[in-house]
């Protein structure tokens, strides 16, 4: 039996690769994928080597951005991007959870400066074990990834 595509390939675009699954659902909510114009197409809990299961999404005609990728690498540290062209692979790399991240998220705690100054949101990121935590620059607060982010 021959091999068959599970997933539709793109001609153009970029294509987020060995999600853990179960975080697809979040990453498209995370990065309002669902409420752009582009074709996406997604697949849950596929058979992976790595992992038992994986997700994937494949976006058309679009890059993601540092910022993007940094919310990607708190939900997906194992992901892999490769950006597309005419079919074909042209750059692949890995996920890598930042240090810091600036400015994507507000401070979840509603006594925190951030949210009445004007200055941009600030958060250290610590990993342990499995778990994610971002600690705000400006009331030394540390949250959970998914309390900041809202998921």
């Amino acid at each position: 039996m021959a091999n068959k595509l599970m997933v539709e390939a793109i001609r153009t675009g970029t294509v987020i690769d060995h999600i853990p699954s179960g975080q697809g659902i979040k990453i498209l909510k995370q990065l309002h994928l669902i409420e752009g114009k582009q074709k996406i197409t997604v697949g849950f809990n596929l058979p992976s080597k790595n992992f038992s299961f994986k997700d994937l999404i494949k976006v058309e005609n679009r890059l993601f951005s540092e910022h993007e990728a940094y919310q990607l690498a708190l939900f997906a540290p194992s992901a892999t991007i490769n950006v597309i062209e005419d079919y074909k692979v042209i750059d692949k790399f890995k996920m890598v959870i930042p240090d810091a991240i600036e400015g994507i998220f507000s401070c979840p705690n509603s006594n925190c400066i951030s949210l009445t100054e004007p200055v941009k949101s600030y958060f250290s990121v610590k990993q342990t074990n499995n778990a994610i935590f971002l600690k705000c620059k400006y009331c030394e607060k540390s949250f959970n990834k998914e309390i900041v982010a809202g998921v």
